[in-house]
């Protein structure tokens, strides 16, 4: 039997949390066999890190101290590649924004299992004033979307990361004061049915359909002290591989970061 115990974790910024101690503590605390990290907010090189069981692979933004997703492996990868294939990125009709360009932001990395592709994303946020709203609803969505379903001609798909979204009132506490604001609009809700729609599987809310947790909580008001957060990191697994899922956990005792630790297990 083969089996992976895969986190995935927003640290907001690798230098800060390695500092802090929580990426530490994550790995000496729950030993992942893969560990998907974004919001690096760093280019390989510029963070001390000392994981000689890991193989790292990294996809890091062009503009310094912002945005990239790296994944820490000690299964060795059939391959490894960045971003969107090229097909994609031509047939979507992408520009720079006041932000910059969405592909040049390091915000997928996608590494190949002999049982699947493990796709790591830090999807585009949509801002406060709600600036990057038609990027993320009109662009990035249906293009990512589509990305996944030709990964899933050759294989199923793992996917996780920081979706920047909560699906349905259970996954924030605070719904109704929050139904036009960026994480909780139509549009940005529809982008995660959308993944649903097509077959995938929000592997958290499967196994524990009423439980209202959160992966994300501002960094003001106490808001984490007193549980008031959003559920916006998720993973997502090709409905073949819901007999090989054993586990799907929220790790809210884990700090360092504005988020915390998500993990699944699946064997086979």
């Amino acid at each position: 039997m083969t089996s992976y115990n895969i986190y995935s974790w927003n640290v907001n910024g690798i230098r800060a949390v390695l500092r802090k101690g929580g990426l530490q503590n994550l790995l000496d605390s729950t030993n992942p066999d893969i560990l998907c990290i974004q919001e690096t907010k760093a280019k390989q090189g510029q963070a001390e890190i000392d994981l000689p069981e890991y193989e790292e692979l990294w996809n890091s933004a062009k503009r310094p101290g912002y945005s990239g997703t790296a994944i820490f492996t000690k299964p060795a990868p059939l391959s490894v590649f960045s971003d969107f294939t090229d097909d994609i990125k031509n047939s979507h009709p992408w520009q720079d924004d006041s932000y910059g360009d969405p592909l040049s932001e390091g915000r997928i990395l996608t590494a190949e299992y002999e049982q699947f592709f493990l796709v790591n994303v830090y999807t585009p946020n949509s801002k406060r004033e709600l600036t990057r709203l038609s990027l993320r609803h009109k662009l990035w969505d249906p293009a990512f979307l589509e990305f996944l379903k030709q990964l899933e001609q050759t294989k199923p798909v793992v996917v996780c990361g920081d979706f920047n979204a909560a699906h349905t009132e259970i996954d924030l506490a605070r719904p109704k004061d929050n139904l036009h604001n960026a994480g909780f609009t139509p549009e940005e809700r529809q982008g995660i049915e959308n993944y649903l729609t097509a077959g995938l599987i929000d592997t958290f809310r499967t196994l524990h359909p009423d439980e209202q947790r959160y992966t994300w909580w501002v960094q003001w008001a106490n808001a984490r002290a007193n549980n008031i957060g959003w559920r916006i990191d998720y993973f997502f697994i090709s409905k073949v591989l819901l007999p090989h899922l054993k586990s799907a956990e929220i790790h809210e005792d884990i700090l360092g970061s504005d988020h915390c630790p998500i993990s699944i297990r699946l064997e086979f």
